[in-house]
């Protein structure tokens, strides 16, 4: 039983709706979801807790407008405000469920504040339900609502796409598509394909070694995933190592490592002496776990990249991955907390960092040798225009190949530059 709700059952939605609200609150609070692990949360509760969490936060524009419509003055309780954000995107995702939500938000709202707001949780959902249609057509109405993201970010959007923001929206508001990545060490994609449809699995080819899954589920269910024969990784992240493309033997840097996934995918396509660096032990560690899962093989180093006398050996790479930090607004909608966690004066902030890093890890390409240049950003400051002005300072630098992917249904958004180096 959860110390958080000593009276809710754990298998019950008032227990899930109090434990979603409280993880809304802390990242409202300025903790990020990877902060709040919703691993811990019991088994019986974690998939409807996840639900609750990353569809509420996905729809925070949508369900803040809406309490502004219900509550006659600002709550200041805000774990009862959240409690009720998490309920409302239920109630509008599950409406064959209603009565039940409504009771199950109420029962919720007695573990809080000693139970003085139950009747005010009852109040807002069932005034909710009366004026839904009323609601929802003034929502509509409303622009900033209605793209249920930040003022400052929809603005970014739009001036760098003025086409394609409506789409990029869209797809950002929506649950992401879940999608394999088939370690050929350990067999084809033909042939998993068919292990899938042994389980009664959907299933269909992405890209070159990807599969696109037509529902999401536990890796637990994929056959042979403790094996190694597969990993998750979006079909838009699986172009790193496709674009990298290092030849046997080379010797290639992933200078922003974890949690592995690009890494493990160089591994799998060909015999390279790769290092993979990152800044934090435990981050190292999950690069470990993802390789050993994978039976594959390189050097793992805590280390930071914008310092290489701290653990360069002084030998050329021939190939080096950045995979830069940065605002990740090309996968919102996996991470629906960078949205509100996120502020107009980061993209600066991660453009200056990023430069830093391109500095730092530019001498280290030998004269010939290539850099691959990586965000799951869609802003252009993080993205081309930090490229163009790092070719500005680098005379040896060459634009060897140029995309940005946008969201779709099938991929996230990256960017990705491969720049090679002048012998």
């Amino acid at each position: 039983m959860s110390r958080f709700s000593p009276r809710l059952p754990s298998d019950s939605l008032a227990f899930a709706l109090l434990q979603a609200a409280r993880i809304h609150l802390a990242v409202l609070a300025g903790q990020s979801l990877a902060e709040r692990q919703i691993g811990r949360v019991e088994a019986v509760a974690r998939p409807a807790v996840q639900d609750l969490v990353y569809g509420s936060l996905r729809r925070y524009g949508r369900g803040d407008f809406l309490l502004g419509c219900l509550l006659e003055q600002p709550l200041a309780a805000e774990e009862i405000r959240c409690l009720l954000l998490v309920a409302l995107y239920r109630l509008e995702t599950r409406p064959e469920a209603a009565h039940t939500v409504v009771d199950q938000a109420v029962r919720a709202a007695g573990e809080l504040a000693a139970g003085r707001f139950r009747g005010l949780v009852n109040g807002v959902l069932r005034n909710y339900l009366r004026r839904e249609a009323e609601l929802l057509a003034a929502l509509a109405a409303d622009p900033l609502a209605s793209s249920q993201h930040p003022a400052w970010w929809l603005a970014e959007l739009q001036q760098a796409y003025p086409d394609d923001w409506p789409a990029i929206v869209a797809a950002a508001n929506a649950p992401p598509p879940m999608a394999l990545r088939v370690n050929l060490r350990r067999g084809s994609r033909d042939e998993y394909l068919e292990r899938l449809a042994a389980e009664e699995i959907a299933a269909a080819p992405v890209g070159v070694v990807g599969l696109a899954l037509e529902k999401p589920l536990p890796v637990e269910r994929l056959p042979g995933f403790a094996a190694g024969l597969v990993s998750v990784q979006d079909p838009g992240a699986q172009r790193a190592a496709e674009l990298l493309d290092p030849a046997p033997g080379s010797r290639v840097l992933d200078a922003c490592a974890a949690p592995g996934g690009k890494t493990a995918h160089l591994l799998e396509r060909a015999d390279v002496d790769l290092l993979a660096l990152d800044l934090k032990a435990a981050r190292c560690r999950r690069v470990t776990d993802n390789l050993s899962r994978l039976g594959l093989t390189a050097t793992v180093r805590v280390g930071d990249c914008t310092r290489p006398d701290q653990w360069w050996d002084g030998r050329f790479f021939d190939a080096v991955l950045v995979d830069a930090p940065c605002t990740a607004s090309g996968v919102a909608r996996r991470h629906p907390d960078a949205k509100w966690l996120r502020r107009a004066g980061d993209i600066a902030s991660f453009a200056a960092a990023q430069a830093r890093i391109l500095a730092a890890l530019w001498p280290l390409v030998r004269p010939g040798g290539t850099l691959l240049y990586a965000t799951c950003s869609l802003f252009p400051a993080e993205n081309g225009e930090q490229v163009a002005r790092f070719l500005a300072r680098q005379p040896l630098a060459r634009r060897r190949h140029e995309e940005q992917l946008l969201p779709t249904a099938e991929h996230d958004g990256f960017y990705y530059c491969l720049i090679a180096k002048a012998d």
